[in-house]
């Protein structure tokens, strides 16, 4: 089964259509957006386990640069 997750970021002013572009292109993205409200771009991602899917966002995600906080939503199937 495969482990998705929402990440909602928050980038330095002006910079939330670069960070999403370059986001888009991390293997693992599926879906990366710029948005209004407290967030400025909110990806979703999936990986194999919640280890692979932490070391995509730590290592690859959170290396971006402009991003200035990220917070990780993993879905769950109720």
């Amino acid at each position: 089964m495969v482990v998705q997750a929402y990440i909602l970021i928050q980038t330095e002013v002006g910079k939330s259509a670069h960070v999403a572009a370059e986001i888009a292109q991390i293997k693992g993205v599926t879906l990366a957006e710029d948005v209004t409200g407290p967030y400025d771009v909110i990806v979703r991602a999936e990986a194999r386990t919640v280890d692979e899917l932490g070391k995509l966002v730590v290592a690859k995600i959170q290396a971006v640069p402009g991003i200035t906080r990220t917070l990780t939503c993993p879905v769950v199937h109720l």
